[in-house]
């Protein structure tokens, strides 16, 4: 094998598709801190521990393990961020009051989590702590359409759930974690006979509500059937309204939902959204309420927030148009060199065409050139 073969889903980024990348990267940001969110940079490495606690076991098989040669300690390389976030908001931060944090840097898994994806995702991502009500959760939402508006992305659909309604089902029901887990898998694939199967002991609420789940996904009227449907369980009323309030504010995107849908059941701890649009074949963003992601830094406070991987999202907007420049001679002439640094500093591209390469091919669209005139330098468009 050759020695620069790359392993498996790792590729290098290339000068176009890296150019649209890191255009994304920074409306993104921009975004963010348009709402007021402060950048922080985790690190890309941490204490195994620390990175796989509370929330963050569920990361234990993707997260690559390495042992430091200075302390001897088993290191991890992140999967995710947000639980890298919510130490620095326990621990670092400590504030009283609302935390806005989004954060924005490459993480890696052991194995792709979509077919033909990357294993070195760079994944941006915005959090907001300190606050229960269902306006954190609808901020974190607008900002994530907002964010997919920047890029430049067209018609997008989002999808609701609550995790909230399969826990009030359960509630009260001995269940051991190896059938819960059955379960919550059943009903994410809609396997009606395996759920009837794991369910057969449960009381007659919970396994006729848990069936009735496996049908209650589509448009708002979904909402309706559920009231019917799990009428007399014990706050499903209240977390339906919520979704349709939710559904309600978000004007001119289609909005659907599946209430039994519950990916992420050991992270989320309410409502979970999302986004998609065509020609991805995943969800381009997740995200939704996750209370307890601070708990085991000892600080279990109101989370919301959302993540993407703007690789994925680079594959699915349009093509960005090429950054205009200016082409120039190669010279050491003081006039010429002084007039370059003029326009960069201006704000310009100047591209500096080398002996014998007149007609090489960059990324950069040459619109103008800058020639000598009267004994001037001075641009003139191509």
């Amino acid at each position: 094998m050759s020695a620069w073969v790359l392993p498996d889903h790792i590729a290098d980024v290339l000068p176009s598709e890296a150019r649209h990348i890191e255009e994304l990267r920074r409306g993104l940001l921009d975004t963010a801190r348009g709402y007021g969110y402060e950048l922080v940079m985790p690190p890309l490495l941490e204490h195994l521990e620390s990175l796989l606690t509370g929330s963050g076991e569920a990361l234990d098989l993707q997260t690559f393990q390495l042992v430091d040669q200075l302390s001897g300690r088993t290191l991890g390389l992140r999967a995710d961020t947000t639980q890298q976030v919510a130490r620095i908001d326990a621990h670092l931060l400590n504030r009283q009051a609302v935390t806005r944090l989004c954060y924005c840097g490459p993480v890696l898994h052991t194995r792709p989590d979509r077919p033909y994806a990357t294993r070195e995702p760079l994944q941006f991502g915005a959090e907001i702590y300190g606050h229960s009500g269902m306006e954190a959760d609808l901020e974190a939402l607008r900002l994530a359409l907002d964010c997919l508006r920047v890029a430049q992305l067209g018609a997008v659909s989002v999808d609701l759930a609550d995790v909230r309604i399969v826990r009030s089902l359960l509630a009260g029901v001995m269940v051991d974690a190896q059938v819960l887990r059955a379960v919550h898998m059943a009903l994410a694939a809609k396997d009606a006979s395996e759920l009837a199967q794991l369910t057969r002991n449960f009381p007659v609420h919970a396994r006729t509500g848990l069936q009735a789940l496996l049908s209650l996904y589509g448009d708002i009227q979904v909402l309706d059937e559920a009231e019917k449907a799990l009428q007399g369980i014990a706050g499903v009323r209240e977390v339906l309204s919520n979704l349709r309030i939710v559904a309600q504010r978000l004007e001119g995107v289609a909005v659907t939902f599946d209430l039994a849908d519950l990916r992420g059941y050991a992270y989320y701890s309410g409502m979970r959204f999302g986004i998609y649009t065509s020609g991805a074949s995943d969800a381009l963003v997740r995200g939704g309420r996750y209370d307890e992601v601070g708990a085991v830094f000892g600080r279990n406070r109101p989370a919301a927030g959302f993540s993407l991987d703007i690789k994925q999202l680079v594959a699915v907007v349009p093509p960005r148009a090429l950054r205009a420049a200016i082409r120039a001679p190669w010279s050491e002439a003081p006039d010429l060199t002084a007039a370059i640094a003029a326009l960069r500093h201006q704000g310009e591209t100047v591209v500096c065409v080398l002996p014998g390469h007149e007609s090489g091919v960059d990324e950069f669209d040459c619109d103008r050139e800058l020639v000598q005139l009267s004994g001037q330098w001075a641009v003139r468009a191509l």
